[in-house]
């Protein structure tokens, strides 16, 4: 039996591994499955169709599962799923999915989301992921894994943010940002790749440098968006080491609904 604080709330019909620990107040709702390991903190609630993973972390005050700012919504069964290893703090909210989209929001496993944030309905975040303080995500945004997300941005509804992108605080986000690129401001603008993330994660100096090659092609040369997917093709072809990070690159424009703020 799970350890429940004498003051917190576990609807019948919630099921919750024995070793999760839930704090005073919390309130936990019926449709809600938690897994080994989690801590629900002080205040917290979690309802919806909820399905959270392995030792999560919940701090105090968080909304999780709750049904969609979105005034389509007509009360449609939509779900939240949430995978292993997630830190959540203060007031974080989370809302499941709608039926306009796949029915479900996704986050994916090792998230560190900071106080405030909001994911909205339909998000899709992937893995080893930072959001920091305040970040705002409308809905139906998909963040790739590692991406990085600066306190106070917030980001309009659809877009795409590539993996191991980063981006700095106080960000507007208005269109879709490539995988590995740095950038930052108000609309946000491209300003690199995210070099100093990639060596921390083990990328070699020759696989940056070919990363800088691709960022260059599409922003800096004047190309067509058709030319220079053409031209990273040919780089790829010239470094297999590099292959799979360009496939990365190519994937993500064949996606692009947004535009990329091209200068």
């Amino acid at each position: 039996m799970a350890i429940v604080h004498s003051t917190a709330i576990v609807h019948e019909g919630a099921q919750l591994h024995e070793s999760v620990e839930v704090g005073a107040y919390a309130v936990i709702h019926a449709n809600v499955k938690i897994g080994a390991g989690t801590k629900v903190g002080e205040h917290c609630v979690i309802d919806g169709h909820t399905t959270i993973g392995e030792n999560n972390v919940f701090y105090r005050f968080c909304s999780i599962g709750g049904i969609p700012q979105d005034k389509k919504y007509a009360n449609e069964v939509t779900r939240l799923e949430i995978g292993n290893g997630n830190t959540f703090r203060e007031f974080v909210t989370v809302n499941t999915g709608t039926a306009q989209d796949v029915g479900v929001t996704r986050i994916g496993d090792d998230n560190w989301i900071m106080a405030y944030v909001h994911i909205a309905h339909d998000c899709q975040i992937g893995s080893h992921t930072i959001l920091a303080n305040t970040v705002q995500l409308a809905g139906h945004i998909h963040v790739g894994d590692w991406a990085i997300i600066g306190g106070m941005s917030a980001a309009h509804q659809f877009i795409h943010i590539g993996a191991h992108s980063m981006t700095g605080g106080m960000s507007s986000i208005r269109q879709d940002i490539p995988p590995f690129v740095l950038g930052a401001g108000q609309p946000y603008k491209p300003a690199g790749i995210n070099s100093e993330g990639l060596k921390r994660r083990g990328f070699t100096p020759e696989q940056i440098q070919v990363l800088r090659e691709a960022y260059k092609t599409i922003y800096l040369r004047q190309l067509s968006l058709a030319d220079a997917l053409v031209d990273i093709k040919r780089l790829q072809s010239e470094n297999p080491d590099s292959a799979a990070h360009l496939q990365l690159f190519l994937d993500f424009f064949a996606q692009s609904d947004r535009g990329l703020g091209r200068k």
